[in-house]
Formats: structure tokens, sequence, C-alpha cells
């Protein structure tokens, strides 16, 4: 990735010559200053090219233990898309009930764009977490963590790259797992919209079919792969998870896909 031009010769010498120069470090700054939760979209399209963009700004998120517990799915269905949204829409119309005399003022509220956009991610925690113990044997809600600071990367690039992102979070999780055939121990914490408008946000998470085929394509950064869990789910191509390996070294995943291919 090519950096800003920069024209140091009139300013004063850096603290360290780790620090950015000022068109730079503006530029970071811009992104965390302007960076907002959309609700509102107008369908479209975006690149795969820059979606790799993003994904890949994801997985250079920091990580307790280096765990990397975050997964991203791609929703392509526009019937899956349609049966999230109901399950949103049901979780929205209990959290206002919840709200007592705050109902009606929240039911004018836009909460979400899940059919405008032009992409559906979900974000979830994946499965066999509870093997990682490095900095969690304590604090096991590290992997919550871990997990927001991808998004939070995620959510910085797409600002930078000029698009609009909003994060869902009004859905029963164990619904939207069950829906997108996760294995036991994945927990959804996201469904992520995202459009070419003025800025925004997104997310997703991780998933294992206990039996089923697997189908792998390995890229250099991002690996994408989708699953059935038997006979009675046909290979599902409108549906698409992403874990991340650097410097061409596969991360765990790959012994999980190893597995499920035996």
């Amino acid at each position: 990735m090519s950096k800003v031009d920069c024209d140091d010769s009139d300013a004063p010498a850096p603290a360290s010559n780790l620090a950015f120069c000022d068109a730079e470090r503006n530029a970071v700054y811009r992104a965390i200053f302007e960076r907002r939760d959309m609700r509102n979209f107008a369908g479209g399209s975006v690149a795969p090219e820059l979606m790799r963009r993003l994904l890949d700004a994801a997985h250079h998120a920091p990580s307790v233990g280096f765990m990397q517990p975050w997964r991203f799915v791609r929703v392509a269905s526009s019937a899956l898309r349609h049966q999230l949204h109901a399950l949103v829409e049901q979780e929205r119309l209990l959290t206002a009930r919840a709200l007592g005399e705050r109902e009606e003022a929240f039911m004018q509220l836009k909460v979400e764009g899940l059919l405008e956009a032009a992409e559906l991610w979900v974000v979830a925690l994946s499965d066999g977490r509870e093997k990682h113990v490095f900095g969690r044997r304590t604090l096991p809600q590290m992997d919550l963590a871990s997990a927001a600071c991808a998004i939070q990367n995620l959510w910085l690039a797409a600002r930078a790259e000029g698009l609009g992102m909003g994060w869902v979070s009004l859905f029963d999780p164990v619904a939207v797992a069950t829906l997108l055939q996760m294995p036991c121990g994945a927990d959804p914490i996201a469904d992520y919209v995202r459009q070419r408008v003025s800025i925004g946000s997104k997310t997703a998470e991780s998933m294992r079919a206990k039996t089923g085929t697997v189908g792998v394509e390995s890229e250099s950064m991002i690996q994408s792969y989708s699953f059935h869990r038997d006979a009675h789910h046909a290979h599902n191509p409108t549906i698409q998870y992403h874990a991340a390996h650097r410097n061409g070294r596969p991360r765990q995943i790959q012994g999980r896909l190893r597995r499920l291919r035996h």
C-alpha cells in the first residue's frame, strides 16, 4: 500500500523516526473523527478488491494471545438477507417493548439498512475459543474485545475508502447462528452493512461444520471457504467465510480445514 506523499522539508524533526508525517497523521485522525454508524443506503455494489483491502485491515487488528477469534461471513443470498432482516425486526419490536414509555419514540428510529445496503456481512466469534488460555484465564471476554478491535479496523478503513457502514446488534444470536448453520460454540456478534456513501462501518464471525464438505480457495491474505453440514444442505456459494493469515503463513484455520476434509 502506497504512503501519503509527505514533504517535510520545512517541518521540524519528528520526535521519533517512527512517527508519521503531518499528512499521514492527519489522515489517520480524520478517519477516526469522521467515522459514523450509517443507517441509510442506496444499493449498488462494492468492488471485490476493495472488500479485500477492508478484510485485510480487519485481520491486522491486535488480539489477546494472538487468538484472532473473529470470522467474517459474507451473505450473498437475497432470501437469506431477508431472513436476517426478519430476525432483526423481531428483536427491534421486543426492544421497543422493553423500553416502556420510550417505545413509541424508539419505533420512529431507523436502526438498520440490511435490505438496502450493497453488502451484508455477519461477524462472529469462532468456535473452539476455550482452548485459548493466554490472556483469557481470568478474563475470558477478551475474545470479544479482540473481535471489537477487528471491527474498528474495518470501520476506519471503510471510512478512508469512502464507504458507509452500519453495525446492527438487534438480533437473537442463537437464531442467527442457527440460520447460518454455525457450529456449536460460534457466537454471532454483529450484522454489518456497507455502501459507497460518505462515511461508515462493518463486521462478522467464525464457523465450522462438524460434518459435510468444505471448499477451500487460498489467497495471499485471506482464505475463503464455505460448507454444508450434510447431504440436506447443498453446497452454498451464498455464504462465504473469511479467516486471516499473514506473510503467506496460514493461521489456525488451516489445520481446522484439514480436519474437516477427513
